[in-house]
């Protein structure tokens, strides 16, 4: 054979190397577990409970896919003044005012209520602590689910650390509570669906030209929302994908939850439960805090996780990310070399995140996305305090081994 046609082999064999292929063993597995989880769920449940399963997977899958990452869309920002992630989820807002306002107006007689909650200083702290521990966890309360669906296991280690957070916050949600504040301000409750509509289009509005005008001030260019994209059952089932199509993805995803569950899609509620068993399982009287004395959250405490929707629609989350793994074919990082000084600032990031969301109503789905969506001022507030608090968990990203610039 002559050195031509060898190096010509060897080049098709490294390529063939190179270029990733599906994982049937987790597509397999996720496969077996949607559909085991579906049938289970909903002969022990509900059907409902089930499809909010199944749309969790979706979820997932898109926020791995599209890479789609609000911490690392501020971090972008604020570092080197990019901001397509911030412009990308002004259009998510978009969309998802759009599908959730028929919803909320209560078009077809069907019963909705948005994520609405006070505006006043437990938001804005709240969101300023889960900024600071959003960058130093490296990731917000669906990227830390995303991630470890994903493969990585740091994910585990700032979910720990966020379902510690989230029981402390709710045994001092009491006190937070009694800071001052205006009350819930709805923009369609108080001005009518559609003026209240425009309000909050013109502040969406308002963000993206604002990013769109210090993007293209700091850099001399502004990244394209554009997709470079073929669409194609291939692209889109191994991805990536644009973040356009993440933002109708889970936009639509959302107002799906929406309908069907009567409320927006939330993610940190499941931790503070999930905490709080556990602490009652070591002995700790958490029916004693106001948090747990709620009707809807004494009710949750005496009953499986699984009649929980939060805590179905995480679980079926971790699970459409880690199908989204299998279909890109790459290699999962569960394995990392993590230092102690990760560690560290991972669980503390978590710690953070968690009493942050519990205070603030919310996360960056919750409270962010889930306010934004529903018209309610408080999400544009936790906008801005998680900002801020993004501002010094940026200048600690180094003493957690954590890179400024990624």
């Amino acid at each position: 054979m002559s050195n031509t046609k060898v190096n010509i082999l060897n080049d098709n064999v490294s390529a063939a190397i190179r270029k990733p292929t599906v994982n049937l063993r987790i597509i397999l597995l996720t496969s077996m577990l949607f559909a085991f989880g579906f049938l289970f769920l909903g002969s022990t449940v509900s059907y409902k409970q089930a499809s909010l399963y199944l749309i969790a997977g979706v979820l997932g899958l898109a926020l791995y896919h599209a890479h789609y990452g609000f911490t690392s869309s501020f971090r972008s920002f604020l570092v080197s003044g990019r901001g397509v992630g911030i412009r990308a989820q002004m259009i998510l807002f978009l969309i998802a005012n759009v599908l959730f306002l028929p919803l909320l107006s209560g078009a077809g007689g069907h019963e909705a209520a948005g994520f609405v909650s006070p505006v006043g200083l437990s938001v804005l702290m709240g969101s300023f602590i889960f900024g600071i521990g959003m960058q130093m966890g490296d990731g917000c309360a669906s990227g830390t689910l995303y991630h470890i669906g994903g493969g990585d296991s740091r994910g585990i280690l700032t979910l720990v650390g966020f379902i510690a957070g989230s029981v402390i916050g709710s045994a001092h949600f009491t006190w937070w509570m009694g800071t001052p504040n205006i009350g819930p301000v709805s923009f369609i409750e108080h001005l009518g669906p559609l003026p209240g509509f425009s309000v909050n289009l013109a502040i969406l509005t308002l963000v993206f030209c604002a990013v769109y005008y210090i993007e293209k001030r700091r850099n001399g260019d502004v990244e394209s929302l554009r997709p470079s994209w073929q669409f194609g059952w291939k692209s889109l089932l191994k991805g990536p994908w644009p973040l356009i199509l993440g933002s109708i993805v889970l936009a639509v995803g959302n107002a799906v939850v929406l309908y069907i569950s009567g409320k927006p899609w939330g993610v940190t509620s499941a931790f503070a439960l999930w905490g709080a068993k556990l602490s009652q399982a070591a002995g700790i009287p958490v029916t004693e805090w106001a948090y747990w004395q709620t009707d809807a959250n004494a009710a949750a405490l005496n009953i499986s996780i699984l009649k929980d929707v939060t805590s179905v629609m995480d679980i079926g989350l971790i699970l459409g990310a880690l199908m989204a793994l299998g279909l890109s074919g790459k290699p999962n990082r569960f394995l990392r070399h993590t230092s102690l000084r990760m560690i560290t600032g991972l669980l503390a990031g978590g710690v953070l995140m968690g009493y942050g969301a519990r205070i603030a109503f919310g996360c960056n789905i919750g409270a962010y996305f889930g306010g934004i969506a529903s018209f309610s001022l408080h999400g544009w507030e936790w906008m801005i305090g998680a900002m801020i608090g993004s501002m010094i968990g940026i200048k600690l990203r180094p003493l957690c081994d954590l890179p400024v610039t990624k």
